[in-house]
């Protein structure tokens, strides 16, 4: 992937020493699944600081409240999440809660339920809408949101995926772990803005083609993920798979002159 000149240098200065990588925050992004399989994915608006018209995940960073407070909690532990993507069981709880709370603010989506054998049936009227707004805002916290409404975090309805840290040549940096998961029965997606101007439901490997054609901007970790997801012809196939999390963090090389981004 050639990169754009301003990034060129700022890469050459990175690998030259004269500018440090900036710290890469804790983040979590969750790529939602329906039966086709198709994934939801979002176009962030043109005027993001990062990843700008790109279509991605719902998906961000880690709140310190999703480490520091209890939630109730459904399936697979804290320690489990922690051995599955090799961090400790505070930061596993936090990227679990964020995930969950991600997919909420930016789907609508909320992948928890009265017990834990149950999950929400619709999440659509003004007071989830407020709630919603109020997680965005951070007036509202996670676990707060869930004791309020006497819910349980369904750790189970996700599925650990991927590792990637943003190269050390980007001013902004997220080491993100990738979950996927299944919309709901009886839940939808719906337009809900903010961060975001389009919305669509995609069959991967019509993602990948319209990329190809330059129709959309993937960037190397969605476009990854969705060539991986391109190769199941369902959704169970998806979930029954079973994965290694390897951590992947592009780098830049200069190959005849030219600053390429590169993630092998």
């Amino acid at each position: 992937m050639p990169l754009p000149a301003e990034l060129a240098a700022r890469a050459r200065d990175v690998l030259a020493g004269r500018v440090q990588p900036v710290p890469a925050r804790d983040a979590a992004t969750v790529v939602l699944l329906r039966p086709g399989p198709q994934v939801y994915l979002l176009r962030r608006k043109s005027t993001m600081a990062f990843a700008a018209g790109a279509y991605v995940f719902p998906g961000g960073s880690v709140d310190v409240r999703d480490t520091d407070q209890a939630v109730a909690w459904a399936g697979p532990s804290p320690a489990e999440w922690g051995a599955a993507f090799h961090v400790d069981e505070r930061l596993a709880r936090g990227l679990v809660c964020a995930a969950v709370r991600e997919t909420f603010e930016e789907s609508g989506v909320l992948l928890a339920g009265p017990g834990a054998g149950s999950v929400v049936a619709d999440t659509t009227g003004d007071d989830w809408e407020a709630d919603r707004l109020a997680l965005i805002d951070r007036s509202l916290a996670f676990a707060d949101f869930l004791a309020r409404r006497g819910l349980v975090l369904r750790s189970d309805l996700l599925k650990p995926w991927a590792h990637w840290i943003t190269p050390e040549i980007e001013s902004r940096r997220f080491d993100t772990k990738f979950f996927v998961a299944v919309l709901p029965e009886g839940q939808r997606t719906r337009d809900v803005g903010g961060e975001a101007d389009q919305v669509v439901w995609q069959r991967p490997a019509e993602a990948i083609d319209l990329a190809h054609r330059k129709e959309i901007f993937l960037m190397p970790p969605t476009y990854r993920t969705l060539s991986e997801l391109a190769q199941y012809d369902s959704v169970d196939g998806v979930l029954a798979t079973s994965r290694e999390i390897v951590t992947i963090m592009p780098r830049a090389v200069e190959i005849e002159g030219e600053m390429r981004l590169v993630s092998s």
